[in-house]
């Protein structure tokens, strides 16, 4: 199965990048290009199991993309990650502050990103944040 990331960046070349780097490692991806078209893509798209998050974009950045997710619940049920250039380390402490699991600085490794997604996103035989534990039964 699948792992569904979206991923949210103002770059389409960064985009295009993803989708080298993670559809080759079994992602289907998303795309929005700032944080209001996440939270709509959010509403929409079911099953949504990473995000992959910029700092710096137009409409709705990445800090204030992290403040409406916890107040709607989100970063608690699925993994924001920061990925950006963004050298300013009050952004990166403030995000963590907000919810984010990690930070990584572009240009990222892909190994390190598949890695980390591996850590993140739990195999598809157990159940995700959001969903509830089934009972085993014979």
């Amino acid at each position: 199965m699948l792992k569904k990331v979206l991923v949210v960046d103002d770059s389409e070349m960064i985009h295009k990048m993803y989708r080298l780097v993670l559809n080759r490692y079994g992602c289907e991806i998303i795309d929005a290009m700032d944080g209001q078209q996440a939270l709509d893509l959010l509403e929409r798209h079911q099953g949504i199991q990473l995000i992959l998050l910029d700092i710096n974009m137009p409409v709705m950045n990445g800090v204030q993309f992290l403040e409406k997710a916890g107040a709607l619940g989100i970063t608690g049920r699925i993994p924001i990650v920061i990925i950006s250039t963004e050298g300013k380390e009050s952004d990166t402490i403030r995000g963590l502050q907000l919810g984010a699991k990690g930070y990584v600085k572009k240009p990222f490794n892909p190994t390190l990103l598949h890695e980390l997604i591996d850590k993140l996103v739990p195999p598809s035989d157990t159940p995700r944040f959001d969903e509830p534990r089934r009972a085993n039964t014979l």
